[in-house]
């Protein structure tokens, strides 16, 4: 493909400008996107999409791609749940108001397990700021707030980027000056992939009810070496967030690896509710009087949750 032809497919598909991108190591980054269109309105929590067309380089290291001729001039898109930085600068809350960017917090996929090449993620990793991409004109999604009353805990569970949702709700409950306890965890393999961690140190100091637990599974030392399940059985989570895991005023809200969420599948016919394994954070709550959501019936229980793949 020629360079005038990547000109010309970028000005026909590209709507929106990089105006920052912060590689916070080799795999994982923040990035803001400015739209050419005025930011949609949207709730903490939600998802758009972003696109690069797969005439865009990709970054080395990656597993190797096979395109055909007539793939050249096409799209990938894919989901992502807003991000926010929550503080700007220290002891200031963000404020959207002056903004027209949107934030996201991705990592690098480099291989699938199952032989399905990354295409999106190893392209977004190859921008810089002032690049162009594509970015979806709508915003969309159920995992929101809106369950959320003012005494309410609430309880983030997260791994990897999908902590970025949780940040954004973060931003939104101490702007409208929640009064009930605020715990949010993320689990990641190593602390370098904690990327917010500073902003969550800085956070408790400065708000009594907020507490943030950086957890690693593959290194000790300045984080704990575990797995959110075993802190929940272990009733470390209890202790951390200052009070009982009570179902009567308490929301936990799961985003990430399904295998920390574990959804259960009803069966329609009887009813039958059964667990995947091994065993995810949704059967243990459920264990203790909690209720997930069901989105067949658009029934709202005290656990959200929001499968990242």
């Amino acid at each position: 493909m020629t360079p005038e032809e990547v000109a010309e497919l970028r000005t026909r598909r590209y709507n929106g400008t990089v105006v920052y991108l912060q590689k916070l190591h080799s795999d994982l980054m923040v990035m803001r996107v400015k739209p050419d269109f005025d930011r949609p309105a949207h709730q903490a929590g939600q998802y758009c999409t972003l696109g690069l067309g797969f005439w865009e380089p990709r970054v080395e290291g990656c597993q190797l791609e096979a395109l055909k001729p007539e793939e050249l001039s096409k799209v990938v898109r894919r989901a992502y749940s807003m991000s926010c930085p929550v503080e700007l600068e220290p002891g200031k809350l963000y404020d959207p108001t002056p903004t027209d960017w949107i934030e996201f917090y991705i990592v690098l996929v480099r291989e699938n397990a199952d032989g399905r090449v990354p295409a999106l993620t190893p392209r977004l990793f190859a921008l810089k700021e002032g690049d162009r991409i594509q970015i979806g004109e709508k915003v969309a999604g159920h995992y929101t707030l809106d369950p959320v009353h003012p005494g309410d805990n609430v309880v983030f569970l997260g791994t990897g980027t999908g902590e970025a949702p949780h940040n954004y709700m973060l931003w939104e409950l101490l702007s409208r000056g929640h009064t009930g306890k605020i715990l949010s965890a993320c689990c990641v393999r190593f602390g370098r992939d904690l990327g917010y961690v500073e902003l969550h140190r800085r956070l408790m100091g400065e708000y009594p009810n907020y507490k943030y637990l950086g957890l690693t599974t593959r290194e000790a030392g300045l984080t704990k070496k575990v797995y959110i399940q075993d802190l929940i059985t272990a009733g470390e989570l209890e202790d951390h967030l200052g009070a009982r895991l009570d179902p009567k005023n308490t929301h936990v809200f799961l985003c990430g690896n399904p295998k920390m969420i574990g959804v259960p599948i009803r069966d329609k016919a009887t009813g039958s509710i059964t667990y995947p394994q091994p065993t995810g954070v949704i059967e243990i709550l459920e264990g203790r009087g909690f209720q997930a959501d069901v989105s067949a019936t658009k029934f709202k229980g005290n656990i959200h949750f929001e499968e990242y793949w």
